[in-house]
């Protein structure tokens, strides 16, 4: 019988999970406060991580807080996680929410100008 979530997948949720946390109460960069971790995809050979990020605003600040705290957050997932090879991480927005918002907003707007049916 074939297991329902590979090891990648199980490896990705608690690495979303850890890091989560560290961003939350280890971080002090005022850059990366507001941040909602969205998902994490680790590679086949565990070397690179893509962590997908959102939030209210996005700006080049954010990035560059998320990246200047990549080493220090390696290094924590390293003490939490117990894998042999901790993932390089690289930080790519999520654009996904905003696209949602952006495509609910033109639906409404196609609504709200079709005249009412009897």
């Amino acid at each position: 019988m074939a297991k329902a979530f590979s090891r990648n997948d199980r490896v990705s949720e608690q690495m979303r999970r850890e890091l989560a946390d560290l961003l939350m109460f280890e971080i002090k960069d005022p850059r990366v406060q507001m941040v909602t971790l969205t998902g994490v995809e680790v590679t086949g050979d565990m070397a690179h991580a893509k962590v997908f990020y959102a939030a209210q605003k996005n700006s080049k600040g954010l990035q560059a807080g998320l990246e200047k705290a990549a080493g220090f957050l390696r290094s924590q997932l390293g003490k939490r996680m117990m894998i042999r090879t901790v993932p390089q991480l690289h930080f790519v927005y999520d654009e996904s929410i905003d696209r949602g918002m952006h495509m609910d907003k033109l639906i409404h707007e196609a609504l709200s100008d079709t005249p009412a049916q009897e």
